[in-house]
């Protein structure tokens, strides 16, 4: 089944670069449409404003996760290379000690004698090699190749096109003018279908098996809806005895 998933450096129609980005926000976006929805169905809301709330919903919480994310992914690319200045000034003037942790490093890997000073004199020959090996082995830090933008972008377009699918039912009932009491149904099988699809992204992410990646998030979608659900019952029940 995976090997359907993959096909040209893509994983269904997504880069897989930026799987990880389109997973959580598809993710994030159907199970809080849906939690929306479920709540306003367990507090019998009409049928505009389950569509009002969840398009508002959908539109404010879709730009605040992609904000987010481009902060995020800004800071930790700020944060790499305010360190890679401190390891070039660090190589320039504190040569003697620089060396010495280079040593270290590759003698703790189980290099000895003449190869571990040859390995030594050619990484420290070179002083871009040399700071890029003590950002990776002492400090742990890799550039991070995609833009804040890019996945910000993803992030917000997953969210959208994902968190949609609960609304759909209801959009189509407006358009059409049909009338149907199992709006809800629709709703949590389209839901099903979608956080299905997103689940299996997630196994690839993840590298567990697509049948529990599609369980866990069919689990935690449903748990989030009957929460939603019961919290708007309750309240509509209580409301409606005080006014």
């Amino acid at each position: 089944m995976e090997d359907k998933l993959h096909a040209n450096g893509k994983i269904l129609f997504v880069n897989k670069e930026y799987i990880a980005e389109f997973v959580y926000g598809g993710i994030d976006g159907a199970i809080t449409t849906f939690a929306v929805v479920a709540g306003a169905e367990g507090a019998s809301l009409d049928l505009t404003i389950v569509i009002i709330l969840g398009l508002a919903n959908l539109i404010a919480d879709g730009f605040s996760m992609s904000v987010g994310n481009y902060f995020s992914t800004k800071a930790e690319q700020d944060n790499f290379e305010k360190h890679k200045s401190v390891e070039y000034w660090e190589v320039e003037n504190l040569h003697g000690s620089e060396v010495e942790e280079i040593r270290e490093i590759y003698k703790k890997k189980g290099f000895k004698g003449e190869l571990l000073e040859q390995v030594v004199e050619v990484i420290t020959s070179n002083k871009d090699v040399w700071v890029d090996t003590m950002m990776k082995e002492e400090l742990g830090l890799t550039k991070e190749e995609k833009t804040p933008f890019s996945t910000a972008l993803v992030t917000f377009i997953s969210f959208i096109l994902i968190g949609s699918i609960p609304l759909l039912a209801y959009l189509f009932q407006v358009v059409t003018g049909s009338q149907s009491d199992s709006l809800f149904l629709y709703a949590s099988l389209l839901t099903g279908v979608g956080l299905g699809i997103v689940g299996a992204l997630k196994s690839y992410v993840t590298e567990k098996s697509i049948l529990w990646g599609i369980l866990e998030t069919l689990g935690l979608g449903g748990l989030a809806a009957v929460l939603a659900y019961y919290v708007g019952d309750i309240l509509e029940g209580l409301l409606s005895t005080t006014v």
